[in-house]
């Protein structure tokens, strides 16, 4: 297969980025966004608030590395941020899924996407604290929009939300305290999130 062909059999793979469904409404409440949704509106998200970040930032590489940071998900499906459950053989799934994925492009364009995927998940990088900051802001952003439907659904408590952004602040300090202040509390006050359990 010549380096075209390899280009175009991971484009027309990763179009089933768009069938995996994830747990966050859209800011309608009518149905729950997908995966390709999701990233869209993250890159989008880091072109407007990069200003923001603690570090400076390569924001093409952020964006890239947002563009495919759920494309393993396409072989391991969505993990719910609050599924314990799943997230036990996560990591395992979502390894074996780069492998053949990432696997479909010319060599080093696999190992590239493979290495900025690698960057994500591990967080060193500005870029990785920054993405994971847009990753973890953008679901909170739309359980505010919807009345806390997701929360609500997933009977979601305090604790659980803090623990899961422990280290949303790494990315933006301005942005974490944005979405505290304008997403987790209001929904607290309304009962749309548990206090916690402790």
């Amino acid at each position: 297969m010549d380096r075209l062909e390899q280009q175009f059999a991971f484009i027309q793979e990763i179009d089933k980025e768009k069938f995996i469904g994830r747990q966050t409404y859209l800011s309608d409440g009518l149905r729950k966004e997908n995966d390709a949704e999701h990233a869209w509106h993250l890159a989008l998200m880091t072109i407007l608030l990069s200003e923001y970040a603690n570090e400076g930032i390569d924001v093409l590489k952020t964006v890239t590395m947002l563009l495919i940071h759920d494309i393993v998900e396409i072989d391991a499906g969505d993990t719910y941020a609050y599924d314990e459950e799943g997230k036990k053989t996560q990591k395992e799934r979502e390894e074996r899924a780069a492998e053949r994925i990432f696997g479909l492009l010319p060599e080093d364009q696999g190992k590239r996407f493979k290495r900025l995927w690698q960057e994500f998940e591990e967080q060193k990088t500005p870029e990785a604290k920054f993405a994971r900051t847009m990753d973890n802001l953008q679901p909170m952003m739309l359980n505010h929009a919807t009345d806390g439907k997701a929360w609500v659904e997933h009977g979601v408590f305090l604790d659980q939300i803090l623990k899961r952004n422990e280290n949303t602040h790494k990315g933006s300090e301005a942005l974490w305290e944005y979405a505290r202040e304008h997403f987790i509390r209001p929904s607290l006050e309304k009962g749309r999130i548990k206090p916690s359990r402790e």
